[in-house]
């Protein structure tokens, strides 16, 4: 899909979606993903947080600007990646969503990824980790490359948030970034590379953990 298609499609996903009456926590603001369309790398994460609803964009609290450090560490600029989140509205009091609040926003999700087709995809957190590999845990596979489908490739990592509260996950996730940056110039050869096949829960069809 051409660039400008692109653009096209994704603002009339954000107009649906942000008219959507079934969608839950219409209380608070629309947030929807920003940065490039044209990027092989898409960063996801749960749901807009208290600056994220007040300004109206993904990932611009203190987690924002870890990950816009990290990003930044790696090489690239935050406009050159995108990044988005499952949910797009703040759940109250910042609790993490309620499963029918993630169902209810999984085919936006969908189609925000049809549009971008990205080679990479990096959940942040166990929430957008689940959505890919609804088996994984976040403290033993994080960091670790799936071949999901043939097609991409889906490296969760730990959200910035909980890097702020631990020392530790800071320094795995710093590791992980430093992978990252290898596995985005290794992306094509590894979706073809032949790996160890995983079971993709509730399909036939198999994800690949390759590192």
């Amino acid at each position: 899909m051409e660039h400008e298609k692109k653009e096209q499609v994704l603002r009339a996903l954000r107009e649906e979606m942000s008219a959507d009456e079934a969608l839950p926590l219409r209380e608070s603001n629309f947030v929807f993903g920003e940065g490039s369309a044209e990027s092989s790398l898409m960063f996801i994460g749960e749901a807009p947080g208290f600056y994220e609803d007040k300004l109206e964009r993904p990932f611009v609290g203190r987690a924002g600007k870890l990950l816009d450090r990290l990003i930044e560490a790696a090489g690239w600029k935050r406009e050159d990646v995108y990044i988005s989140n499952i949910v797009k509205r703040r759940p109250p009091e910042n609790r993490d969503p309620f499963p029918e609040e993630i169902e209810a926003y999984k085919p936006y999700l969908a189609r925000e990824i049809e549009v971008l087709n990205p080679k990479i995809i990096v959940p942040l957190g166990r929430f957008s980790m689940n959505y890919f590999l609804p088996d994984a845990k976040i403290s033993k596979d994080h960091g670790r490359v799936f071949r999901l489908k043939g097609t991409r490739l889906i490296m969760p990592l730990y959200h910035p948030a909980a890097a702020l509260r631990s020392t530790s996950v800071l320094q795995e996730l710093e590791k992980d970034f430093a992978k990252l940056k290898v596995v985005v110039g290794k992306a094509d050869e590894l979706i073809t590379a032949e790996g160890k096949a995983v079971e993709e829960a509730g399909e036939e069809k198999k994800q690949e953990t390759l590192l």
